[in-house]
């Protein structure tokens, strides 16, 4: 049967057969039809740790590795992609100290960033500017695979919150966010995602407010919680002995192994920040999860002094130990 084409609208031709005989007109009517088939359907059942195995850091806990990460301060998906690429398994998008408008007036500069950390394989965490529920909720629906919320002082804020943080029936987070899946890989479809989140998503809180300090057992103790996460500098303004000079006084340092400490005895992760590469290493001897390796606007800081410096004959600078 040749095919005939028919004009429609101007520019556009459909083509569609016509019977060449009245007698293959007549075969084609009464030939039989093929029965129809429904679509094919598709199991509800959840691939069983596809959420989990693409959470690196998550991956890096369950196989008992140390894991380490880089901070990031300075908004941009460039920059975002650049600390991705480092080898970190993690990025920390930082919306509290940084210069990244997240959960504020506007969270687009997060919303850029936990994308293309993501695309990379590796874990984006939002540390949120406060805790507040809101914002717990606008990083997990950008994607993060895990929140970090800075001075916690009370178990009961560890316990709200787990609920924030948690689809029900464990917590009494909002579910209809159609980014946060596509930043795991293979994406989950919706309902994977609300079946494996309150699994796979990581509930980090840092101790570093003298309240936080003398709860910490019981804070540990929380279910939900995941991680504690140390920063050094607030925690030693908080307990009377601040980070000068990049010095940590004895009394911080027993402090730090005390946090540690409580981890071990509850089964929960320790994590901590740390300015350099060597002072990372440290914190990995002594037995430390999670660690933060640099952070961009520190690092990039050091390395434009430091080739300066060589360039112009001069004593190449210490990176010292601020942030």
């Amino acid at each position: 049967m040749p095919p005939t084409s028919v004009m429609n609208a101007p520019g556009t031709r459909t083509t569609c057969w016509k019977a060449a005989t009245p007698a293959a007109a007549h075969a084609i009517r009464t030939a039989p039809r093929r029965p129809f088939t429904q679509p094919r359907s598709f199991s509800l059942t959840p691939r069983r740790g596809t959420m989990q195995a693409s959470n690196r850091l998550q991956t890096a806990f369950s196989q008992g590795r140390q894991s380490l990460g880089m901070w990031q301060m300075l908004p941009g998906a460039n920059v975002s992609r650049l600390l991705a690429r480092s080898g970190a398994d993690w990025v920390v998008v930082d919306c509290e100290h940084g210069n990244i408008d997240g959960c504020r007036r506007s969270d687009g500069a997060m919303h850029d960033a936990v994308p293309a950390i993501a695309a990379l394989g590796v874990s984006p965490l939002v540390r949120i500017p406060d805790i507040q529920s809101w914002m717990v909720k606008r990083a997990l629906d950008a994607g993060a695979h895990g929140v970090l919320v800075p001075l916690l002082r009370t178990v009961e804020q560890a316990k709200e919150l787990v609920l924030a943080a948690k689809f029900p029936p464990v917590g009494h987070r909002g579910f209809g966010s159609p980014l946060s899946p596509e930043r795991f890989h293979p994406m989950p479809t919706f309902t994977e995602y609300l079946q494996q989140a309150n699994d796979a998503l990581l509930t980090m809180v840092q101790i570093e407010t003298q309240e936080a300090f003398d709860a910490v057992d019981e804070i540990a103790a929380v279910d939900g919680i995941d991680v504690l996460f140390i920063g050094p500098f607030d925690l030693g303004n908080n307990i009377g002995h601040p980070v000068f000079n990049g010095v940590i006084a004895p009394e911080l340092e027993a402090a730090i192994a005390k946090i540690l400490a409580a981890c071990r005895k509850s089964g929960k992760k320790c994590g901590i920040y740390s300015t350099s590469g060597e002072q990372a290493r440290v914190f990995a001897d002594q037995g430390f999860d999670m660690i933060s390796v640099a952070a961009d606007y520190t690092a990039l800081e050091f390395v434009l002094k430091q080739q300066f410096s060589v360039a112009s004959g001069g004593a190449r600078p210490s990176k010292g130990g601020s942030y």
